[in-house]
């Protein structure tokens, strides 16, 4: 779901919650710098209606990443990435947190037993179409 160029995906078939895959995509896109300090993030209710999920799963997320310090709330405002975010990660940063990701594929990759060239290939594919549908 789009707001303004702000694109929320979520899987429902992932044993991941969904407020869970929401808390990661706003912790990569402020790591990545496509969301920056002092930029609003859309609000509960506009992404419950678009997401067609409860606003407490919503909620829960964006006080968790309160929480955090990644985002700030302010009164009759809508919510914005904090201050301290300006800019992203070093990208040595950002390539290392995606390790955590990378093993768990290459884990079911191996207990398939889908050859190293192919699951590079559907990755590179993956990739190619812009990730996650």
């Amino acid at each position: 779901m789009s707001f303004d160029g702000f694109i929320f995906s979520i899987n429902t078939g992932s044993t991941e919650p969904i407020y869970r895959q929401l808390v990661e995509q706003l912790r990569r896109r402020v790591a990545s710098g496509q969301l920056v300090a002092g930029q609003e993030i859309p609000s509960v209710r506009e992404v419950a209606q678009a997401l067609a999920v409860h606003p407490m799963t919503i909620s829960k997320a964006y006080s968790l990443l309160e929480a955090e310090g990644l985002l700030e709330r302010r009164r009759g405002l809508a919510m914005r990435v904090a201050a301290q975010h300006s800019r992203a990660q070093p990208a040595a940063d950002r390539i290392e947190s995606l390790r955590p990701t990378l093993e768990r594929a290459a884990a079911e990759a191996q207990q398939l037993e889908v050859p190293a060239k192919q699951a590079l290939h559907l990755f590179d594919q993956i990739l190619q179409q812009g990730g996650a549908k």
